[in-house]
């Protein structure tokens, strides 16, 4: 069956992971793979999720299937972190999923299964997996204009004049905070804005929030999607914890369905729950509980908020640094942006061949598109990534 397949390209990313693992220089530096660093250079298991971990081993007596969707507990702890009081938990439909990758796949495919006439609304640039999953299951995508790289901002009209194109039942996707690759966020007036056209187009806002609490804070970078919830009939959502809670090889996500009390939100819960039964039948639960019973504990939540917000400063601080070293490096604010950006990413605005310069000559490995974590850094590398892009994108 497969002496005569052409295997698939290699994931850009994971070929990266690749490259950087052979490479035998002491000195190189990763700012491509999207996990959080400290400033060791580990990505640590954080002391909330060790506590919370402790316990269930102390308390938990099976592993028996829990539910199609996943534990109740868990999704009324993630629609609460996510969704606040924006809207009843009446209107809310959820099921757990292996990751925030999962709960994509899940929205689109279910959207594909009930709206196959639907066109899915994605911004340049995105997340390459985005596409990618939009492209395997056949459907129909456009994109809209959103980074401006001449300023490291949003392109806000062209952005507002694309998305007022979109149709009833098209799917607008959003990302939450911390836009991945470019590190510039809507604002409040931005998801207003985008509310506003949804109102007028009967577009569904379909937000992907993967990185909570790395932007400005836990209730601050849900604000625009808990805006658009409390203002529209229909909200889909994809979350994950790998990045909030560190639970990357954990696979926790979730999918939050915001629709029509009673009927209509019975419909969705029975839809996600079907979808799972065909997917993976039950998702994983380890996880899932260890965010359950931080969230559930007053202790534990509050080591756990600490520890965020530790997480964040750390990326905000290696950004003001980074942006401070290049203006001393170039004479020049050129890159001034990346100190206004939030998250763990900012495209540096480097070519695929100076990606590769960079690579090669300094051993500092970057995503081709020039997508920068910004988590890699550390006071240490700093100057020497200064330096390196001061010189090669001169």
């Amino acid at each position: 069956m497969f002496e005569t397949v052409t295997p698939p390209e290699p994931d850009k990313i994971i070929r990266l992971m690749g490259l950087f693992a052979a490479d035998p220089r002491a000195d190189k530096v990763d700012l491509g793979v999207g996990v959080y660093r400290s400033p060791e250079g580990r990505t640590p298991v954080m002391a909330a999720v060790k506590a919370a971990e402790q316990g269930i081993w102390e308390r938990q007596e099976t592993k028996g299937y829990v539910a199609l969707t996943g534990d109740p507990g868990f999704l009324d702890a993630m629609r609460r972190l996510i969704l606040g009081d924006a809207v009843s938990a009446s209107r809310v439909a959820a099921c757990g999923t292996p990751g925030g990758t999962g709960a994509v796949r899940q929205v689109l495919e279910t959207v594909h299964r009930l709206r196959p006439d639907a066109t899915v609304w994605i911004s340049d640039p995105t997340w390459p997996n985005h596409p990618a999953i939009i492209d395997h299951l056949g459907q129909t995508r456009q994109t809209y204009r959103y980074y401006d790289a001449e300023t490291g901002g949003i392109d806000r009209d062209a952005m507002l004049y694309d998305l007022a194109q979109t149709r009833g039942g098209d799917l607008i996707l959003l990302h939450g905070c911390c836009h991945n690759p470019t590190g510039a966020d809507l604002t409040r007036a931005d998801w207003q804005a985008v509310a506003e056209i949804c109102n007028r187009t009967g577009a569904i806002p379909f937000v992907d929030m993967a990185y909570q609490g790395f932007g400005d804070g836990l209730e601050e970078d849900a604000a625009g999607l808990r805006l658009l919830a409390s203002a529209l009939p229909e909200v889909l959502v994809a979350a994950s914890c790998s990045k909030n809670f560190g639970l990357y090889r954990d696979r926790v996500g979730a999918v939050l369905v915001v629709t029509g009390e009673g009927k209509a939100q019975a419909a969705a819960q029975a839809v996600l729950a079907g979808m799972n039964r065909q997917s993976y039948a039950f998702p994983p639960d380890h996880g899932a509980r260890v965010v359950q019973d931080i969230l559930a504990d007053e202790g534990l939540e509050r080591m756990w908020r600490a520890e965020l917000d530790d997480m964040r400063a750390v990326m905000q601080g290696n950004r003001v640094a980074l942006a401070s070293a290049l203006r001393d490096a170039t004479a020049s604010d050129r890159f001034g942006f990346l100190a206004a950006h939030r998250g763990m990413f900012s495209l540096i605005g480097a070519s695929p061949a100076q990606v590769d310069i960079l690579r090669d000559k300094h051993g500092i490995y970057l995503v081709g598109d020039g997508r920068m974590n910004v988590a890699g850094l550390s006071p240490e590398t700093v100057p020497k990534v200064a330096a390196a892009l001061a010189e090669v994108l001169a």
